[in-house]
Formats: C-alpha cells, structure tokens, sequence
C-alpha cells in the first residue's frame, strides 16, 4: 500500500482539482491586490509622458501583470496549500484517508503532482510571455513611458579584457569589421599593479589590431602624460566582444540568457551572476514543487491538542524561509560567495529534505 501513491483515482482527482482552485484562487487574488497598488504607484510616471492616457495604463498593466504572476505563482501555491490542508483538518477528512489507509504521502502524492504540472506550466509562461513582456517593459521604462526608439546599434560603456589589460569604450556602433569605438579608456596592467592609463578619442579595426587614434598616455609610475598620434591595441580582441551590451537576464529566455552567456564568457567577462540567474529559471517554477510539503504541516503535525491555527502558521513559516532562503543564496551567487549552481539549487534541495525529514519523522 505504501508503495502505490495513488491508490484511489476518485480521491486523487478530488485532492488535485480542490487543490488547483485554492492556488489559482489565491493568485487571482493577490494579482488583482497587487497590480492596483502598482499602477497607483506607477500611474503618475505613465500618465507624465505628454498625449499618454487610459491606453498607455492598460498597456502598462499587460506588461506587468505577467511579472507579478511569475513572481507570486509559488506564493499562491504555499497559501493554497495550507488552505486546502487546515480545511481538510477541519472537516476531519485527513482522520478518514488515513483511517482508511493511506499514508501522508499518499495524501500529498495528488498534491506534488498537480504542483508539479504547476511548475511546468510556470516555466513555459515565464518562457513564452514574462521574458517578452520585461523586455518591452523595460525598454519602455527606459524611455520615460514615450515611443520605444527603435534599435540602432549603439551601444555605450562596454568593457572587454586583453590579457590583464581592461579596456573600455564609451560608445559602440557599427557591427562586424565597421565596429568604431569613441572615447576609449585602456588599463595597462602588469600583475596586480597599473601601468599606464591610455586615452583615446575614436578607435577602428584593422589587420593589425584595433587603431587607436588622437591618443593620450599617462604612465602612472612617473606621473607623466604624452600625447601620440595613434597605436594599435588588442590584435586578439574580436569586434563582437564590443558590440556585446549588457545582459538583462529577466528579459531574456532559458535559451537566449545561455547563449549570452557562452558569448560574454568568450569575450572575457564575469558571467556567475548570469549564470545563477540561468539556473533559477529552473529553480523558480519548480519551487512550487515544494509547497505542498511544506505546507503538509497544517494537517500532520507532532501536536495532537487542536491547535490547527498554530500549524497553519508553522507551515507559512517554513514556506516563506525558503524564500528568503532562495533570495539570500542568489544573493551570495551575485557576490561570487556561492558558485551559481550552488546559488540556486541549494535552497532547493535543503528545504526538499528538511519537509520530507518533517514529514517522514512525524507521520511515517
């Protein structure tokens, strides 16, 4: 019997579909909450932009929207659960399964697979509408709630390594061997000390290298600056590590955000962040995995004494660690503390066991 999840179908429907109507309730709830207190907020930066009305605020809350579900989808998951669960407490329905055999995983099983299908659909959802729906909602932000302009191929502050030299360009057009640089600054370093420091107007590619042009050198170790002519840089430097602008990893797909990655590792730059961000792609809709067993609390629990409110809030707690737990690891991951994988599969996994090890010590 403990080795067959699922031993009724008619109770596992009923658990998984009386689930499913408390979490999507709740998200109904807490969006329709959330997105008015947000456009309150956000209603006078739209509405500043001259010849914007009641057109531009129903764009901006089909933009938003999408961010808002994506981010309280788990939230509305581990309110569901608990509702469903102190419900069935209530009614005494948990004492009648397991009067009639069934074990606590068994009474969860409809509930993680149902979450399961939830995680899913949240990763095809962030996939398919939030990533789209961030872009323009930040290119729009960008542009002071206005017309987006359109994209020309400029691109401003862009970093790239050489060896142990950095070199940073103000402006970035062009593309291919027509990448032009503007006001170029080269860190000369030798080890962990600063060599020079070289300055220059514009920059183009050439056989050679890139030319620098109207060029200013200020060697650090004498105090000294000349002017020259031109020089030739970074022979090894190729033209996309320039045109390569900065990563919006929230604006981006699983697919793009990896391929920007192998891109930006290429050109020399620091990608953890990225790459964690990449992996709570995962992690993020799949947390909602986890509720349900976290949440388990408030219908077993060690204490026996009627106190369903204290469980209920013993259950919120435990739901709401982990999310900050999983906040506080991606925050390590940004900081280079915790590699990336660790960064966003740890909270995960600890919180995994730590349900089951409840779950398994207090009811199996």
């Amino acid at each position: 019997m403990l080795l067959n999840f699922f031993p009724s179908r008619s109770l596992a429907l009923y658990l998984g579909k009386t689930f499913l109507w408390r979490c999507f309730a709740m998200l109904a709830m807490l969006v329709l909450v959330l997105q008015m207190l947000d456009l309150l907020s956000e209603a006078g930066a739209v509405l500043a932009y001259p010849g914007n009305g009641d057109g531009e605020l129903w764009r901006y809350v089909s933009l938003r929207t999408p961010q808002i579900i994506s981010r309280f989808l788990p939230f509305s998951v581990l309110l569901g659960t608990l509702i469903m669960l102190a419900t069935l407490n209530a009614n005494s329905e948990v004492v009648a399964m397991k009067s009639g055999g069934l074990s606590a995983h068994q009474i969860l099983a409809p509930l993680m697979l149902a979450s399961l299908g939830v995680a899913v659909i949240s990763f095809v959802f962030n996939e398919r509408v939030v990533a789209r729906a961030t872009a323009t909602l930040s290119a729009w932000e960008d542009a002071k709630f206005g017309p987006i302009p359109s994209d020309r191929g400029i691109k401003s502050n862009i970093w790239v390594r050489d060896g142990e030299d950095l070199i940073r360009a103000a402006t970035v057009t062009g593309s291919g061997r027509n990448v032009r640089l503007q006001n170029v600054d080269v860190y000369d370093r030798h080890g962990d000390r600063l060599i020079s420091v070289i300055s220059a107007k514009q920059g183009h590619l050439t056989a050679d290298g890139w030319r620098l042009e109207q060029v200013r050198v200020f060697d650090v170790t004498r105090g000294t600056s000349r002017d020259v002519a031109s020089m030739t840089i970074g022979k090894d430097i190729r033209p996309d590590q320039f045109t390569l602008s900065s990563v919006d990893a929230d604006g981006l797909s699983f697919v793009e955000l990896r391929e920007a990655i192998g891109i930006l590792r290429e050109s020399g730059r620091p990608v953890a962040s990225l790459e964690g961000a990449l992996w709570h792609k995962i992690t993020g809709p799949l947390s909602a995995l986890l509720m349900p067993l976290l949440g388990s609390v408030a219908a077993f629990g060690i204490a026996r004494s009627g106190k369903l409110f204290v469980r209920a809030v013993i259950g919120m707690a435990l739901g709401f660690a982990f999310f900050v737990a999983d906040n506080f690891a991606l925050s390590m991951g940004n900081l280079g503390v915790y590699p990336p994988i660790l960064a966003a599969w740890a909270p995960f996994l600890l919180f995994l066991l730590v349900g089951e090890a409840v779950l398994i010590t207090t009811e199996e």
